[in-house]
């Protein structure tokens, strides 16, 4: 095998790592091709270039495409962490020459995303009107890799014990409480001191299996000595939670400031019954040691300040 260090430090170039990042994100030659506005054969002479300064292969071709090998999954994870950096530090000098105060990219779930986020983005843009700020809505399980291969540089939400690692710092912020909701006009809406044996024969918008919410609400129906409902439809989109609650219409369990979010508008309303159960406190969650953006500083502090607000 060659040596590594000298093929990440001097001979990789920055089209070898763009040509890495778009096959593991197409799994194919031809789309990776078009993706880069090249020929297909230019992306095999560019691969086979790359795996000779290795002296591995990083991707198995097939008919059905191509797979990272277990040598090429840490090159990958290389190549999505520098092009993340590039594009960090570019984005950076372009706000600077154009007067700009830079940019922050914001991983969130739905609990903090219509009442914490958007008072924190507010505060910021009211400190600095031309700060850009790109917000992805999903779970932890999908955006902590984001975090880690820096294309996001912070995450807003559930501070689920399962997902702490070494490698994270975490900070808790205020806790939230959930709430059943349905449409306005749904029958259960209109009623007062509701059991949990008239919620288990509805239909139901809830989040994946591993989310806490889902396991504390699955809780709640064992503990009133009740199955828990089998007509189920799995999100961690708030879109889709409020599109098939209204559209079937089923039942929703959703964090209270969601909620409260939500009937403002006439989207939704809270069920009249006690939700008791207890839930990892909303946070921030960063990568240790990982530089921040001033503009990632200023929105953490409109954060914190947006979240003692909400606790005062």
């Amino acid at each position: 095998m060659t040596d590594v260090d000298r093929v990440l430090r001097s001979n990789l170039k920055l089209r070898h790592l763009q040509l890495l990042v778009a096959l593991d994100q197409f799994r194919n030659l031809g789309r990776a091709a078009e993706f880069l506005s090249v020929t297909q054969p230019a992306v095999s002479k560019t691969l086979a270039e790359i795996e000779r300064m290795f002296g591995l292969a990083l991707f198995e071709r097939s008919a059905r495409g191509t797979e990272p090998t277990p040598a090429g999954a840490p090159v990958l994870r290389f190549a999505r962490s520098v092009l993340a950096d590039y594009e960090r530090t570019r984005d950076e000098i372009a706000a600077v020459a154009r007067g700009a105060a830079g940019r922050v990219a914001v991983g969130a779930m739905v609990v903090a995303t219509p009442d914490l986020l958007v008072d924190a983005v507010a505060r910021l843009k009211a400190r600095s009107a031309q700060a850009t700020v790109l917000v992805e809505e999903g779970d932890l399980m999908r955006l902590l890799p984001r975090l880690r291969a820096g294309e996001i540089d912070l995450f807003v939400g559930r501070l689920e014990p399962g997902y702490a690692s070494p490698d994270l710092d975490t900070e808790a912020l205020h806790e939230e409480a959930m709430c059943v909701v349905a449409r306005p006009d749904h029958a259960l809406a209109r009623r007062r001191r509701l059991r949990w044996a008239d919620l288990a024969r509805e239909p139901w918008v809830m989040p994946p299996p591993w989310a806490s919410s889902r396991i504390k609400l699955h809780q709640m129906f064992y503990k009133h000595r009740l199955d828990p409902p089998v007509d189920v439809i799995e999100t961690t989109s708030w879109l889709n939670t409020v599109g098939f609650v209204r559209a079937r219409p089923a039942l929703g369990f959703v964090a209270r400031s969601v909620a409260r979010h939500a009937a403002a508008e006439g989207l939704l309303a809270p069920l009249d019954i006690r939700v008791p159960i207890e839930l990892p406190p909303v946070g921030l969650i960063t990568l240790r040691g990982r530089r921040r953006t001033a503009t990632t500083e200023q929105l953490m502090a409109c954060l914190r300040e947006a979240a003692a607000a909400r606790r005062g």
